[in-house]
């Protein structure tokens, strides 16, 4: 008699190792003490079931911090599934500790913007095709892309030339991914966001992007600003940041901040908690700023207010903080001293023209997340994480 073999269904799952989950799941319940306000939630609401029938697909950090988020989503009630935001800030044993838990979670630390975009889909795709359930109907994002992807794809379904000049390599590879799900499935976006209720956005990247579609008449449905909450901005960006900026940089590079100078582009809520976890380590910290109000408020608690064309040959160590493009510009950074630091901790690398040093310069990687670039002259940088999030691309983020 024959055996009858049952398919393989491959893992609802994707990361980078599965037997680093027991590590996770220590940390996790380290962070449940530390996390009294969700844990709490899910004892007063567990019963209830208030998420029941929700099904969230969220772009965020996949951190230890994230997962505790995660599971209490879970335990009220939702269906989730969930890929990092960024290419660097996945902890690969947070990932592995909740996909062991039967959570679908795609996100590996330092995984290609190729990857990044193939798990963004994958977190779009809760049932079968044309069904009730076949897509998310809530958005949890964090700096917009999720968000991104379902209206740039829905016009692409209908205009394919929003897809033909990609400002940006980035840009490049996610409109080739864009063009790969319509080659596969033409409607594919349009299905998923027709059953989409809302987003949430948690940063103000993020909510930069959702207030531009606003004011054009383009945001598909309802989205929720999270990151002016007074718990998120004058806490978590200021609070948060002024732990994990220092972090990082310690992690990566093993230097002593005191008597450095050191420039901080920025002087909102994430500039403030940066500046002032600087000076606690005795740095000279100088910042740049171009609201006069900020720069007031910088100048009244003692820090000097500069230009970043005044500091760029002065300095040893750069933050940027804004949310802006094209802050520390190729020319800035030519500028520099000799092994000078350079990192970012807003959402996305282009507040560095990380595009001009790859293009001009030699790269040489010290270790991961840290890199030696060489400019023609022979002067070496620092650069962390690629000008990406540098307290989660070199350390683990904000504490619990």
């Amino acid at each position: 008699m024959n055996a009858v073999l049952k398919p393989v269904t491959p893992p609802d799952y994707l990361v980078a190792d599965l037997s680093l989950a027991a590590w996770g799941r220590k940390e996790i319940k380290i962070a449940e003490t530390e996390m009294p306000g969700l844990m709490a939630i899910r004892e007063e609401f567990a019963a209830k079931q208030p998420l029941k029938g929700a099904r969230i697909t969220g772009s965020l950090h996949m951190t230890i911090q994230t997962a505790v988020l995660i599971e209490t989503l879970q335990a009220l009630g939702a269906h989730v599934r969930w890929a990092s935001c960024n290419i660097f800030s996945t902890q690969d044993h947070a990932a592995a500790a909740i996909a062991a838990n039967g959570t679908p979670v795609f996100a590996v630390k330092g995984e290609t913007l190729e990857d990044y975009w193939d798990y963004t889909h994958r977190i779009f795709d809760f049932g079968a095709k044309g069904t009730e359930g076949e897509g998310p109907n809530m958005i949890l994002d964090d700096g917009g892309d999720a968000t991104l992807l379902m209206h740039l794809g829905k016009q692409a379904e209908k205009n394919p030339a929003v897809l033909a000049n990609p400002g940006s390599d980035e840009e490049r590879i996610l409109f080739a991914a864009i063009k790969a799900k319509l080659a596969q499935d033409s409607t594919w976006y349009s299905r998923k966001s027709a059953q989409i209720i809302g987003v949430t956005e948690e940063t103000t990247t993020g909510v930069h992007r959702l207030k531009e579609m606003s004011a054009k008449g383009t945001l598909m449905f309802r989205a929720i600003n999270v990151n002016d909450s007074v718990t998120k901005s004058k806490f978590d960006n200021l609070y948060g940041c002024r732990e994990s900026l220092v972090d990082g940089i310690k992690r990566a590079t093993d230097v002593m901040i005191a008597g450095k100078v050191a420039v901080v582009a920025g002087y909102g809520d994430v500039g403030k908690g940066s500046a002032q976890a600087l000076r606690a380590l005795s740095a000279q910290v100088w910042v740049t700023e171009i609201d006069p109000i900020n720069a007031l408020q910088a100048a009244m608690e003692g820090y000097k207010i500069v230009t970043m064309e005044y500091a760029a040959d002065k300095a040893d160590i750069f933050v940027t903080t804004t949310g802006n493009r094209d802050v520390i510009t190729y020319e800035h950074m030519a500028a520099m001293k000799d092994q000078s630091i350079v990192c970012n901790i807003g959402h996305f690398d282009n507040e560095i023209q990380v595009a001009k040093l790859e293009e001009k310069c030699q790269w040489e990687e010290i270790k991961p997340q840290v890199d030696h670039v060489i400019f023609p002259d022979g002067k070496r940088i620092i650069l962390l994480a690629k000008g990406r999030l540098v307290n989660l691309g070199c350390g683990t983020g904000h504490p619990s």
